[in-house]
């Protein structure tokens, strides 16, 4: 009986072999057999978090060591698990080997297909647990949840008034920068936010999208309805 690299075996040596290859195959069944047992024998000595498969413990405890044993050889960046290297590297190389069956747009990552995938489906499978309202994507539910918590994350550097999203807080800026990147392609006014802009253009277009249930009257501004209601209150 040869090996592969062509060298013959004796009875002990061939008994080692087969025995080694059996126990990896059986260990390798186990392993698997434990995702649909949901076993989990494996505990993280840190957290307490429990594994089917040792090798996915072994991944998990680097979170807690803060070993990087891979690095990407272009940038020099590391990685705790080959997977996230892998999917690094497409950053470098542009391939999208995952495509949309709908309209075909192609994406490096399939987590990014499957949030994509909703957008064709209008599947919404989170939902708030203070209101119920219904999100596609984890990171707009984070951002809505700080609507019941009053979180406000994102500071400013130069005042501290605190935002719940970035984006606003990179808005509200261009107030001590002066900067007005927004500018009307009527009589050229410009502005520091973009729903300044869109808020102004009703001015020329006469645009009036906010009306009164009860009378009918309709407002440029959703300010300027809810004044008006009071009308109707007192």
């Amino acid at each position: 009986m040869k090996d592969i690299t062509g060298l013959l075996l004796g009875p002990l040596q061939l008994y080692r072999a087969n025995r080694k290859k059996y126990f990896r195959v059986k260990q390798k069944k186990e392993s698997w057999s434990r995702v649909f047992t949901r076993e989990k024998p494996f505990i993280c000595d840190v957290c307490g978090k429990s594994f089917a498969i040792q090798g996915t413990l072994k991944r998990h405890t680097r979170v807690h060591t803060g070993e990087k044993p891979f690095s990407f050889n272009v940038c020099g960046k590391r990685f705790e698990d080959p997977q996230f290297l892998k999917k690094h590297a497409r950053v470098y190389t542009r391939e999208k080997p995952f495509s949309c069956d709908v309209c075909g747009k192609s994406f490096t990552r399939k987590d990014n297909m499957k949030k994509h995938m909703r957008t064709h489906t209008e599947e919404k499978p989170l939902g708030c647990d203070v209101c119920g309202k219904r999100f596609k994507d984890p990171r707009n539910l984070k951002k809505h949840a700080r609507v019941h918590t009053g979180e406000k994350p994102f500071g400013c550097d130069v005042c501290g008034k605190s935002f719940t999203r970035k984006g606003s807080l990179k808005s509200h800026t261009k107030v001590h920068t002066g900067e007005k990147p927004f500018s009307c392609d009527v009589c050229g006014k410009r502005f520091t936010q973009q729903g300044s802009l869109k808020k102004h253009i009703r001015v020329h277009t006469g645009e009036k999208p906010f009306g009164c249930d009860i009378c009918g009257k309709r407002f440029t501004e959703q300010g300027n309805l809810k004044q008006h209601m009071r009308v109707h209150v007192t």
